[in-house]
């Protein structure tokens, strides 16, 4: 992890790996200060913490949740005197995916080695993403701790007299994701509706949502783009994302037409200059997902966790891509 400063009064810390859980957060240093998601899990959070304390004077009066996941809200707990803020479907979003019960079994199963040969014997794509998590996270001790204040479309603060515009833009990453503008500091915090060098994911939300998220940000004008993960960027770095996901959308409509599997799709589609970016793997989910919009499947489809990850691991191997989440 490091620490960013990326405008007068902004920083971002930057999870440098750029797997999944590797999050990035902001901060926004005026008035009672802000602060952009919480990290993955609590050593994290702490790491975190210790980074922007190098320029905050107190504990911020606001916490942001960018969404539900569990890689930007672990570290919530945290922060018990802020006001924790995020979209209203946050508090039962985050019971669902946000509880760490289910890593910290995934954790334990394949740290045991008569579990993780049977994980391994059924799932090589959950083996190979605990594999992974235990490199770098610990999920225990963790509580969670959803948002007391809740936003339905656009809140604005004041830290001091600078304007903060919280803005909910999803469903797209995920069902709660919102945005955090500084317009007068040029500073977009995306959360995980921007990724950079690494393949975007999504949960929920279709393609177009996407494409209209990223004329968003390109509308207010930011210089400078803090992505739920990757690099900081300008907006080169939204045009880059946008240019993937029309490549697999369009490769994906056509490899549907000649009645592919999304599975046989992904193994196939050239990936280009995207095959160096992080986890190419998760090309799989950016064709399923095009694949469901073509089958005029429900837009709030859940998603079979285990098989996603198996499918994400099967396509790198075939691909001969690094396996990795």
């Amino acid at each position: 992890m490091s620490l960013e400063q990326v405008s007068d009064h902004c920083y971002a810390v930057i999870n440098a790996k750029n797997r999944v859980c590797d999050a990035n957060s902001g901060y926004v240093d005026l008035g009672d200060g802000l602060l952009f998601d919480t990290q993955s899990d609590l050593p994290h959070a702490h790491q975190m913490i210790d980074l922007f304390s190098s320029v905050w004077a107190r504990m911020p009066r606001y916490v942001v949740n960018s969404h539900e996941d569990i890689d930007h809200v672990a570290g919530n707990q945290l922060f018990p005197g802020a006001q924790i803020i995020g979209h209203r479907s946050l508090p039962e979003r985050m019971r669902e995916v946000a509880d760490p019960k289910e890593m910290l079994q995934l954790l334990f199963a394949t740290s045991t080695p008569q579990l993780r040969t049977f994980i391994q014997a059924g799932h090589r794509g959950m083996a190979a993403m605990g594999r992974q998590l235990l490199e770098d996270y610990d999920f225990r001790l963790m509580e969670l701790a959803t948002p007391t204040a809740l936003v339905d479309d656009t809140l604005v603060l004041h830290l001091d007299d600078t304007e903060v515009h919280v803005i909910y833009v999803g469903p797209c990453h995920n069902i709660g994701d919102v945005i955090v503008h500084v317009p007068s500091e040029g500073v977009v915090f995306a959360g995980d509706v921007v990724f950079q060098q690494c393949t975007p994911i999504a949960w929920a939300g279709r393609y177009d949502d996407s494409f209209r998220i990223l004329d968003l940000i390109a509308g207010l004008h930011p210089e400078v783009v803090v992505p739920g993960h990757g690099p900081v960027c300008g907006l080169d770095g939204l045009e880059e994302m946008r240019a993937y996901l029309k490549h697999v959308r369009e490769e994906s409509a056509q490899a549907f037409a000649r009645g592919l599997t999304s599975l046989e799709a992904a193994k196939q589609i050239d990936l280009g200059q995207w095959a160096a970016w992080r986890a190419p793997g998760r090309v799989y989910m950016n064709v399923e997902r095009a694949y469901r919009e073509l089958r005029g499947d429900e837009a709030d489809l859940p998603w079979d966790r285990a098989a996603t990850f198996d499918a994400i691991y099967e396509v790198a191997r075939a691909k001969g891509l690094p396996v990795e989440f």
